[in-house]
C-alpha cells in the first residue's frame, strides 16, 4: 500500500507551526543548527506533544516519517 506524500509544510502545519515559507525559513534559522548527538523527538524547543509526534511517526514509520527525516535534516544544516 502507498503511504501518502505529505508535503514538507504539512508537517508544519501537523506540529502547529506556521507552515508558510517564511514561517519555515523563521523556525530553521531559529533553531539552527541542531547537534548530531540530539534526537529530533528530543530537541529541547519542542512542547511535548510536538515532541512525541515526531517520536511516534519515527518509531511506527508511519506517513510522516519521511517528512520527519527532512526536517531533522534541515535543522542540521544537511
Amino acid at each position: 500500500m502507498d503511504q501518502p506524500n505529505h508535503p514538507f509544510h504539512e508537517l508544519f502545519a501537523q506540529l502547529g507551526l506556521p507552515c508558510d515559507a517564511a514561517g519555515i525559513a523563521g523556525f530553521l534559522k531559529t533553531h539552527r543548527p541542531l547537534a548530531g548527538h540530539i534526537a529530533l523527538p528530543d530537541a529541547p524547543f519542542w512542547t511535548p506533544a510536538q515532541a512525541a509526534f515526531l517520536r511516534e511517526s519515527l518509531l511506527q514509520d508511519t506517513d510522516w516519517s519521511q517528512r520527519v527525516d527532512q526536517l531533522s535534516q534541515a535543522l542540521r544544516g544537511n
